[in-house]
């Protein structure tokens, strides 16, 4: 198997690489990262003191039912390999890797 290329009008070769992980215990729940990614793969999400996972509204953040903010990755399907949450992130969380074909 090789990895997925992409061959850009200049002739040259690409190899995206796409979201494979991100380490939430390094996340801050900063959500620079959610901002920039244009195919929504990821969701912004908040962590009772139990772990349980509860719905982060982004736009009304004066709901204290959990103790911290983390990123997850939420429709990794729809990365594009763009890499932007990657550049962005201040924690450096994120993996990426290249597709096999």
């Amino acid at each position: 198997m090789s990895a997925f290329q992409v061959t850009l009008p200049s002739g040259a070769e690409w190899t995206p690489t796409f979201v494979q992980e991100l380490n939430e215990d390094k996340c801050i729940g900063c959500g620079r990262c959610f901002k920039v990614c244009p195919r929504g793969v990821l969701e912004l999400v908040g962590l009772t003191e139990d772990g349980e996972r509860i719905h982060v509204d982004m736009d009304d953040d004066e709901d204290e039912e959990y103790e911290k903010k983390v990123m997850t990755i939420a429709h990794q399907e729809l990365c594009i390999g763009c890499t932007a949450c990657a550049k962005i992130c201040p924690k450096k969380c994120y993996t990426h890797a290249a597709a096999e074909v």
